[in-house]
C-alpha cells in the first residue's frame, strides 16, 4: 500500500484528492491557500484534513528516512536477512521499526556485551535451546571457561546476562508486552515521605491508581508535574502473568533441561532489570505523548474560539488596567484604536482616592463621548467593576465588560508595543491593549506569543514545539479565514497572512508607510521580495476597501476575476447596490439552473463559482459577525447575590478536561463540570451561555453550576 493509498483510508478520503494535496504542499502551497482556493483539486477538503494529510506524509517520509538508515547499518554489520529485511519493510511505526532495530544498533558497553567479548554468547545459545539431554551442567560449561571465565558459576552469570538482553531486545516481546501494559497495566502514585506540598495542589494524587488504559489527560499531565515538582512518586506495573506471557510466547523454558533453572533466572532478570523498566518508560512515554497531544488540541480549539470573538466596532473605548498600590490605568482609544487620552487613577488601597476617581473617569466619559468600558480581569478587576458600575449608573448608555488581559504585560514590553505606542509607559499599553481588545480580539491577540495568551491547561508541561507549531496553525487558520486589511493591519498581522511571513509583513508595512495605502492588489508585486508565488498564496487574503479595482474587497482570488466579472456582466449584478439587492438579481439569474451547467458556462469548477457568488453578495464578509457578542454589563454582581437555583447568562472563559470555567460577572468564574453538559454540546471559549447556580462556597471561593437550558 502507498503512502497515498495508506493516508486516504486512515482518513477516508479519495486517494486522487490526497494525491492532489502532496503535490500541492510538495509545491510550496500554504494550507490556507490548498483549503480555499484549490478545492476543485482536494474535492473541497478543509484545512483540518489538509493538516492531517501534511502531518501524516511528513510521518511516513521520516519513517522512510529511517527505515533507510537501519537497513543500512544493518547492512554494514552483514546481519541483513531476507526475512529481517522484509520485516523492516513491514513496519508501520518508528516503534515497530526501533524494536527490530534494537539488537543491532551500536550501544554502550552492557553487561551482556562484556560477556560477549568474553566469548560466552555460544553457552547463551545453549541456555536458550533448553536442551534436555541428561549432561551435567559442568560439562556443558567446560568449553567456555578461560582467563577471562574462570569458573562454572561466572561463566552461567555471564551466559544469564546475554539471554536476559537477547529477551528484552527481541521485537515480539517488547511489542506484545507493550500491548499488554497499555491495556491491563496500572499507574500507581504516592507522595514522596520528604515532599512538601504546602497548598496541597497534588493532595488528590497522594495515594491512587489508575488501569494505564483508563487514566485521563489531565491526570497524566498532573501526576507528571507532581513528579517533576519532586512531590509525587510514579511507577507503572504490570501483572507479573501479562510479562510472563509475552515472554513465553517467543522463548519458553523446558523442565526437563538441565539449563531450565538458568533459562528462569534469566528470565527474571530480564524482566526486573531490562524489560519492566523499559516498558514502564515506553508507557509513561505514549501516555504523556497522548495527553500532550489532547492538551495541545484543547488549548488550540480554545485559542481558535477566542480569537474568532466578534469586534465590538464604532465604540469609543474607555480600557482600564486595574491595580492596588501602583493604581490602575485608564485610557480612552477612537473606534480605530487610535489613543485620545491616558490617566492613572487610586480608588483602591493603598491610596483609596475612590471620590477623585469615580469623578475622573465620569469626566473622560462625558469629554470623549464613551460608550464602553473595558476592565482587564487581573488584580483589583473586581473592585474597578463596582467603581465602572456606578460611572455606568450616571451614563444610562454606557455599559461596560470584563476582558481577559493575558498576555498583555508580554505585548506591553515588546519592540511592537515600544513602535506603536512610542514614549507610552509600559504599564498603560497593557491599557490600550485591553481597549483593543475589545474593537477587534484577533488584530490585537496577533500581537502576542499565543502561549501567553493562557486558554488552556498544562501549556508549560507540553512539548514547546508542538505547542508552538499547533498554535501558530490555529492563527494562521483564523487570520487567513477572517482575511486582513492592508491598509490598516500590523505586521504582527500581516505575518500570518498565507505566504508572507515575518520578513515580508515588514516589508510591506515599510511599503504602505512610505508609498502610501496600497490602491489594488497588484500592487503589492511593488513590495520587494513579494514575488509571484507570494503574490499567488497571499493576494486572495489580503482586502483593499475603496480601492480601484472592487473585486480587492472580497475574498475572490486575482486569478478568477475574469470569472467574476463575467457572472457580474451576465447577471447585471451592481456591486455598488446593497447586499439585498445583490443577492436578489443572482437569484434571478441562477433560479431554475443547476451550478454544474453555470460552473461548465463559466468555464470553473463549481466550488469555485459557489464562492464567487457568495462574494458578490457580501464580498469579504466576516465571519466572526455569525457569532454570539460578548455580554455588556452596566450592573455588578458579588458572590452573595449568587443564589442556588438561580439561572444566569455567563461568557465561557476557559474549556478543559473535566469542564467549562464560565464568567458569571463575579470576582469567581463558576465550573460547569462535564457531566453537567448536556450530550452532544461542544462549549468553546467566548461562548454565550444560561446556566444554574448549584452550589456557592464562599469560603472556598468555588461556584458549581448545571446547565441551564
Amino acid at each position: 500500500m502507498t503512502h497515498i493509498e495508506q493516508i486516504a483510508k486512515t482518513y477516508q478520503l479519495q486517494p486522487r484528492h490526497v494525491q492532489a494535496v502532496v503535490e500541492l504542499l510538495d509545491e510550496g502551497n500554504t494550507i490556507p491557500f490548498i483549503a480555499r482556493y484549490r478545492k476543485e483539486r482536494t474535492g473541497t477538503m478543509d484545512e483540518e484534513f489538509i493538516r492531517s494529510v501534511a502531518e501524516s506524509i511528513e510521518r511516513l517520509r521520516t519513517l522512510d528516512e529511517r527505515r533507510e538508515v537501519v537497513l543500512n547499518s544493518i547492512r554494514e554489520q552483514e546481519k541483513l536477512t531476507p526475512a529481517l529485511e522484509a520485516q523492516i519493510h513491514a513496519a508501520k511505526t518508528m516503534t515497530q521499526l526501533e524494536d527490530l532495530y534494537r539488537p543491532y544498533r551500536p550501544k554502550r558497553r552492557t553487561r551482556a556485551s562484556i560477556a560477549r567479548e568474553k566469548g560466552l554468547q555460544g553457552l547463551a545459545d545453549i541456555i536458550l535451546a533448553q536442551p534436555t539431554a541428561k549432561v551435567a551442567i559442568e560439562i556443558m560449561v567446560k568449553p567456555f571457561l578461560n582467563d577471562d571465565v574462570p569458573d562454572v558459576e561466572s561463566a552461567l552469570a555471564g551466559a544469564r546476562d546475554i539471554v536476559a538482553e537477547t529477551i528484552s531486545d527481541h521485537a515480539g516481546v517488547r511489542e506484545l508486552l507493550r500491548e499488554k501494559a497499555m491495556e491491563f497495566g496500572e499507574i500507581i502514585s504516592e507522595k514522596k515521605s520528604d515532599a512538601e506540598d504546602e497548598r496541597k495542589v497534588f493532595e488528590m494524587y497522594y495515594d491512587d491508581a489508575w488501569r494505564v488504559d483508563r487514566i485521563r489527560p489531565h491526570q497524566v499531565l498532573a501526576l507528571n508535574r507532581g513528579e517533576s515538582e519532586k512531590v509525587l512518586k510514579v511507577k507503572v506495573t504490570v501483572p507479573e502473568r501479562d510479562w510472563q506471557e509475552a515472554v513465553e510466547t517467543y522463548f519458553m523454558g523446558d523442565r526437563r533441561s538441565p539449563l531450565f533453572e538458568q533459562f528462569t533466572l534469566a528470565v527474571s532478570d530480564a524482566a526486573d532489570r531490562l524489560l519492566l523498566p523499559a516498558i514502564e518508560r515506553d508507557v509513561r512515554g505514549t501516555l504523556t505523548a497522548t495527553a500532550e497531544e489532547h492538551a495541545i488540541h484543547v488549548f488550540a480549539e480554545n485559542l481558535r474560539a477566542l480569537l474568532n470573538q466578534p469586534p465590538i466596532a464604532g465604540q469609543v473605548i474607555l480600557a482600564i488596567d486595574p491595580g492596588f498600590r501602583t493604581g490602575s490605568k485608564v485610557t480612552v482609544i477612537d473606534p480605530t484604536g487610535s489613543v485620545l487620552y491616558t490617566e492613572t487613577i487610586y480608588p483602591h488601597p493603598p491610596q483609596n482616592k475612590r471620590n477623585e476617581s469615580l469623578k475622573a473617569l465620569a469626566l473622560m466619559v462625558k469629554q470623549y463621548n464613551v460608550t464602553l468600558i473595558a476592565i482587564g480581569n487581573g488584580t483589583a478587576s473586581r473592585e474597578t467593576e463596582a467603581l465602572v458600575a456606578e460611572v455606568c449608573g450616571l451614563f444610562k448608555h454606557v455599559k461596560y465588560l470584563i476582558v481577559s488581559e493575558a498576555g498583555a504585560s508580554v505585548y506591553s514590553a515588546s519592540k511592537l508595543a515600544k513602535e506603536e505606542l512610542p514614549g507610552m509607559d509600559v504599564s498603560m499599553r497593557g491599557a490600550v491593549s485591553i481597549g483593543r481588545r475589545v474593537q477587534d480580539p484577533l488584530a490585537e491577540l496577533v500581537k502576542i506569543d499565543p502561549k501567553a495568551i493562557g486558554v488552556g491547561m498544562y501549556q508549560h508541561d507540553v512539548n514547546q514545539q508542538a505547542l508552538g507549531a499547533s498554535l501558530g496553525a490555529v492563527v494562521e487558520s483564523v487570520v487567513n479565514q477572517v482575511g486582513v486589511n492592508v491598509n490598516t493591519a500590523s505586521p504582527a498581522l500581516l505575518t500570518y497572512v498565507a505566504g508572507i511571513g515575518p520578513t515580508l509583513a515588514e516589508r510591506v508595512y515599510a511599503h504602505r508607510e512610505e508609498q502610501g495605502p496600497f490602491r489594488s492588489r497588484k500592487e503589492l508585486m511593488a513590495v520587494k521580495g513579494l514575488g509571484a508565488k507570494a503574490f499567488e498564496q497571499c493576494a486572495g487574503f489580503l482586502r483593499i476597501r475603496g480601492g480601484e479595482e472592487p473585486l480587492d474587497g472580497s475574498a475572490i482570488h486575482p486569478e478568477s476575476y475574469a470569472v467574476a466579472r463575467k457572472v457580474i456582466r451576465e447577471s447585471g449584478v451592481d456591486l455598488r447596490a446593497s447586499a439585498e439587492q445583490r443577492k436578489a438579481a443572482l437569484d434571478a439569474f441562477t433560479r431554475g439552473k443547476k451550478l454544474a451547467d453555470l460552473a461548465q458556462h463559466f468555464e470553473c469548477g463549481e466550488p469555485t463559482l459557489a464562492d464567487i457568488l457568495e462574494q458578490l453578495v457580501k464580498p469579504g464578509r466576516d465571519p466572526r459577525e455569525d457569532l454570539p457578542a460578548p455580554i455588556l454589563r452596566s450592573d455588578v454582581l458579588s458572590m452573595d447575590d449568587l443564589t442556588d437555583g438561580l439561572v444566569l447568562k455567563g461568557t465561557v472563559r476557559n474549556v478543559v478536561d473535566f469542564g467549562a470555567f464560565v464568567d458569571l460577572g463575579v470576582k469567581t468564574d463558576g465550573l460547569l463540570h462535564r457531566s453537567q453538559i448536556p450530550r452532544g454540546v461542544s462549549l468553546k471559549v467566548g461562548d454565550v451561555i444560561q446556566v444554574e447556580i448549584l452550589q456557592v462556597e464562599k469560603e472556598r471561593k468555588r461556584i458549581s453550576l448545571a446547565w441551564g437550558g
